[in-house]
C-alpha cells in the first residue's frame, strides 16, 4: 500500500535536498498534499491517494531522473498534480495557509493569501 511506502522523514528530506532545484511550484504541491493528508477531515481514500503521490515524490527511481535539468521533476509535477485532482476538495486554506508559511520560510519571501 502506498502510505507503508511513504514516510515523513523522507519526504521533508527530499523536500529540503531539492526544493530550491525543484522549483516552488513543485514543491507547493506536494506541501499541499503533506498538510492534506494531515488533516483529520480528509478521508482514508483520499489520504492513500495522496501517500502514492508523495511515494512516488520521494522515490529515488523516477521515470525521469531528478538529477536532469529542467525537465527532472515533470514526472513528480505530473504525479502531484493527478492526486491534487482527485482530493482537491481537501486542499483548503489551511492547508494552503501552512505551504505558504513553509515556502515563505524556505525561498526568503513573504507569505502570501492562499490562491482559490
Amino acid at each position: 500500500m502506498a502510505d507503508e511506502q511513504f514516510t515523513d522523514s523522507g519526504f521533508w528530506n527530499k523536500v529540503k535536498l531539492f526544493s530550491r532545484q525543484a522549483g516552488r511550484e513543485v514543491i507547493e504541491r506536494a506541501l499541499w498534499l503533506y498538510y492534506a493528508a494531515q488533516q483529520p477531515n480528509t478521508p482514508k481514500w483520499a489520504k492513500s491517494v495522496i501517500f502514492g503521490a508523495l511515494a512516488y515524490f520521494i522515490s529515488p527511481l523516477d521515470a525521469i531522473p531528478d538529477l536532469t535539468p529542467l525537465v527532472g521533476f515533470t514526472d513528480d509535477l505530473g504525479a502531484l498534480a493527478a492526486a491534487l485532482t482527485m482530493v482537491t476538495l481537501y486542499i483548503d486554506d489551511e492547508v494552503k495557509s501552512l505551504a505558504a508559511d513553509k515556502l515563505a520560510l524556505w525561498f526568503g519571501d513573504k507569505p502570501t493569501e492562499p490562491k482559490a
